[in-house]
């Protein structure tokens, strides 16, 4: 694997901790970058990676910013990586989806769009892509996102081929690192952080040569995604029959239902126009607060091909930031796009909540 450029990014990023330099250390990802059953924040790998740093260059001054999402794709991550990680500029980057992804060419497509946003900014972060796994049987999208990672020569971290293979060769038992077979509980998330700073500490003693600074890479896929534009209240301006913007003030990247729009009743709809799109994808709420509405997406005005979009969750573990993509094209084109509710009724127990549209 040539991981040149990605070791000197990293080497670079010491030199500068070393230096005592004021660094932003960044974390995006899903549920198990949030912290997800860490028993406070602080316990989470991201943040015990954070305190690895504080510790190791007490003399550089650094930045936690942790933008992980629980229940979310690198689709959703590619539309909010500017918002919600690039506008802060990191010195330092941690991706990880391969738990959230499926192992599809679409999200492959969409990893490397993410992939190349954050290789390609303006402060060429540092980089180190982390594969989780689930616990129970090994899944992980981690071989995609390998093909992306090793194309830049990006270095990552495998759970498969470390804390995963320890399990099933019994030096853990799977309860004593995660309760539910995923998410890390405090040790879990203890050994994540050791695997990152080990690997971060291998990439230190490595010898690279001083080679010639690297030019952008073509593309691996077709790479639709890197431009995506995520479409809310501050951006979008649709056409409202019902629905209604949603004024609440948004506190935060983890204030999730804010800045969309709601709709309550029957016949309620929304209008957009979109123009030179090749992808659309629909962002809306799936409520656990049970009955819910239940809305179509019309495309092109073709009721024929309507996409259902129920927001009712049948999961338990919370409401669902959930991404249905409508429109999955090679070459661009205008479409309208209109979404109506031809179910409500008073016995609704939340109302339709429309996050963003997605297009690229």
């Amino acid at each position: 694997m040539n991981e040149v450029e990605g070791i000197k990014r990293i080497k670079k990023l010491i030199d500068k901790a070393k230096a005592g330099e004021e660094l932003v250390l960044g974390f995006f990802g899903g549920s198990i970058t949030q912290g997800s059953l860490s028993s406070e924040p602080k316990l989470c790998y991201a943040h015990r990676v954070f305190d690895w740093f504080e510790k190791e260059f007490p003399n550089a001054k650094f930045h936690y910013l942790n933008s992980g999402i629980g229940g979310t794709s690198s689709y959703f991550g590619v539309s909010r990586v500017y918002k919600d990680l690039l506008m802060y500029r990191p010195d330092f980057v941690i991706v990880d989806f391969s738990v959230n992804d499926d192992p599809t060419d679409l999200f492959k497509e969409t990893y490397e769009g993410l992939i190349r946003r954050i290789w390609y900014s303006d402060t060429e972060p540092a980089m180190l892509l982390l594969n989780n796994v689930y616990y129970d049987d090994g899944r992980t999208a981690e071989d995609i996102h390998l093909e992306v990672g090793k194309h830049y020569g990006i270095p990552n971290v495998s759970i498969k081929d470390t804390i995963y293979k320890r399990m099933l060769e019994g030096r853990y038992n799977r309860n004593d690192i995660t309760p539910d077979g995923l998410h890390p509980n405090d040790l879990g998330h203890e050994l994540l952080a050791k695997e990152i700073t080990d690997r971060i500490n291998e990439i230190c003693g490595m010898d690279v040569s001083d080679c010639q600074e690297e030019q952008e890479k073509e593309p691996v896929t077709a790479n639709r995604f890197e431009d995506s534009i995520r479409y809310t209240i501050e951006t979008g301006s649709p056409v409202l029959s019902g629905f209604r913007a949603d004024a609440r003030e948004k506190e935060g990247h983890l204030d999730f239902f804010k800045n969309g729009w709601i709709a309550t009743k029957t016949g309620d709809s929304i209008h957009f126009e979109l123009s030179g799109v090749r992808t659309v994808a629909i962002q809306y709420r799936k409520t656990i607060n049970r009955p819910a509405p239940v809305a179509l997406a019309i495309l092109d005005g073709c009721r024929e091909k309507a996409v259902v979009l129920d927001s009712n969750f049948d999961e338990d573990w919370g409401d669902c930031l959930y991404l249905q993509q409508v429109l999955n094209e090679s070459e661009r084109k205008d479409h309208t796009l209109d979404i109506e509710i031809v179910s409500a009724s008073e016995e609704d127990k939340n109302s339709f909540y429309l996050l963003s549209l997605i297009v690229s």
